[in-house]
């Protein structure tokens, strides 16, 4: 609640109103004067802790909860009831607990959403309840100084895929790493829903379903929906960053071009996890001593996740190594489910958002193919002889012992960044590549994985290309600065200074990307290059100079410490 420099906090709830109020109550750790002022005396037992006192407490609480899920539901219980303890917990236990808030576990609390809902949380706009839209969108908002919004329409969660109104979860977890890593004040963020339906059966015939139980809505019809809701942000927070989640292949990349250019807008799952494979793949190619254009890239898996990639490698090249865009382009090999994407495949085979990356069929002379035409990874590999060889296609063992070491042959250190979650579906475990390329492959993966023995007996660190390393930092850049658009470079920017950071960079034999651990520090860092970057291309809505960024940056995020409240009926926070 608090920043660092503003530590004391007019407030205008008392008794149960303010113990009942997440943003505010502070429990045990409300102190004498203020239990007086607040009229908390009789409420409350005597001692009065610290912040680290009643983590402890809450720490030892989770802990006799021995499932991922009823950690889950521990933890969504104490965010409901104190935010302050919430985040200061979790900032204190960051690497073991970011999977119970965020992903693998709450894929699970999100799949489950209707069977645990307790209590509402963030804004659910329903598809039959469009004309009160504004209406409902001023009732949720009214007098809040809303900088961020995360949206999804829940058609593609957590690789679990459709889960109609219980994507609200993975709204309010974005929304959470963006306090925890990026500094963002959590009242100042708003997750949200758009309940279009659902196409998943066994929501449909689940009695206890709490959303809209009708088939998905598509077309023009969403189209209008998605677009009534952009407005609304728009007209009435148009300094806002606006966080698309977890929307279908059809839809994520194609909104994002939509709205990019009219709004700070961002969508994780194209930008975020480009961004962070892009940093992760310049610091393996600052080991190799090359450079991004030299390579030769495989991505298997030409979905939502692996366009977003490509896309920002390419983009990466075209600025860092000012190739053009054809020629970036013509790095990239594309597998989808078709196999290799190529001319012959046809439009019915090409989504649109593939076509700039269709390998001629002149290419593939003599190259084996199956019965229907289509050009598998291993023949693919053999023919491009590729340097890197990245996995979004959640098909679990698909880089084979031959495809690693038929790769390992045209390259000395062959990069390899198998980044499906989660870690069931990964493409290769980690120790195999290692095992099969002698120690040689520079890796990254989606999910965490134990370090591998190289050959001369030294641990080798995997890099976790974890979303949250970056995005709380780009979206938190954008924000801070009031940026009009997020764009191509501020994103670049951001990428570049966290690959400025991995460790492999000091020894090769580290890790491409810095500790999870060390997230809120390295967000911070990524912020301040964004931040920077809009304000040099002159999309900033601040008056701010260069170099008072960082200072102004350090001002303004939030902390989960306790300020001193002074009650305040008239004019303090938290009255209606």
């Amino acid at each position: 609640m608090a920043t660092a420099t503003n530590r004391v906090l007019r407030v205008a709830l008392r008794g149960d109103s303010i113990l009942t109020h997440p943003r505010f109550n502070k429990g045990t750790a409300f102190t004498h004067s203020e239990r007086k002022a607040f009229g908390l005396t009789g409420r409350l037992p005597h001692r009065v802790n610290t912040l680290e006192e009643q983590c402890q407490r809450a720490y030892d609480q989770l802990s006799v909860r021995t499932e991922p899920i009823r950690k889950n539901t521990f933890m969504q219980s104490l965010k409901d009831q104190n935010w302050v303890l919430y985040y200061g917990l979790l900032s204190r236990h960051l690497k073991e607990l970011i999977p119970i808030i965020y992903t693998p576990t709450q894929g699970d609390a999100i799949a489950n959403y209707s069977h645990l809902f307790r209590r509402s949380e963030g804004l659910y706009l329903t598809f039959p309840e469009q004309d009160a839209m504004e209406e409902d969108f001023l009732e949720l908002t009214k007098g809040r100084d809303i900088q961020l919004f995360v949206v999804t329409d829940s058609e593609a969660i957590l690789g679990i895929g459709d889960q109609g109104v219980g994507g609200i979860g993975i709204a309010t977890a974005k929304s959470a790493i963006y306090t925890l890593l990026g500094g963002m004040d959590p009242s100042k963020t708003l997750p949200v829903v758009l309940d279009v339906g659902t196409d998943n059966q066994q929501l449909l015939n689940d009695p206890l379903y709490v959303g809209w139980p009708n088939r998905r809505i598509r077309g023009k019809a969403y189209d209008r929906f998605v677009d009534q809701f952009v407005q609304l942000v728009r007209k009435h927070y148009p300094h806002s960053l606006l966080h698309f989640e977890d929307f279908g292949v059809g839809n994520a990349q194609r909104l994002l071009d939509i709205y990019r250019h009219k709004h700070s807008v961002f969508n994780d799952d194209v930008q975020g996890t480009g961004a962070v494979t892009l940093a992760a793949m310049m610091s393996a190619v600052g080991v190799t001593k090359s450079k991004l254009s030299q390579q030769r890239y495989v991505v298997y898996g030409a979905g939502t996740a692996g366009l977003g990639i490509t896309k920002q490698l390419r983009d990466g090249i075209m600025s860092i190594d000012q190739l053009s865009r054809e020629d970036a382009n013509k790095r990239f090999f594309l597998l989808d489910r078709y196999g290799l994407v190529k001319e012959s495949l046809g439009p019915t085979k090409i989504r649109e958002a593939l076509r700039e990356y269709v390998r001629p069929d002149a290419e593939w002379e003599g190259v084996p193919t199956n019965e229907k035409g289509e050009i598998g990874l291993l023949d693919l590999v053999k023919k491009v002889k590729p340097t890197v060889l990245i996995g979004c296609s959640t098909h679990a063992g698909a880089f084979t012992e031959d495809v690693v070491r038929e790769m390992a042959k045209g390259t000395e250190r062959p990069i390899i960044f198998p980044l499906s979650n989660p870690s069931r579906l990964v493409e290769v475990d980690p120790k195999l590549a290692n095992d099969w390329t002698n120690g040689k492959a520079l890796m990254a993966t989606g999910s965490p994985f134990p370090p591998c023995k190289m050959p001369n007996g030294k641990d080798y660190e995997i890099a976790e290309c974890n979303n949250a390393l970056i995005y709380p930092g780009l979206g938190y850049g954008a924000m801070v600065t009031q940026a009009r658009t997020l764009s191509d470079t501020m994103i670049i920017a951001g990428a570049r200074r966290l690959a400025a950071l991995s460790p492999a960079l000091k020894d090769p034999d580290n890790a491409l990307l810095p500790d999870f651990s060390e997230a809120r520090q390295i967000n911070t860092e990524v912020a301040i290059a964004v931040a920077e970057q809009a304000i040099a291309e002159g999309s900033a809505g601040v008056d701010w100079d260069r170099e008072e960024v960082r200072d102004r940056i350090a001002e303004k995020q939030w902390i989960p410490e306790y300020p001193d409240f002074i009650y305040d009926a008239a004019h303090g926070e938290g009255r209606v």
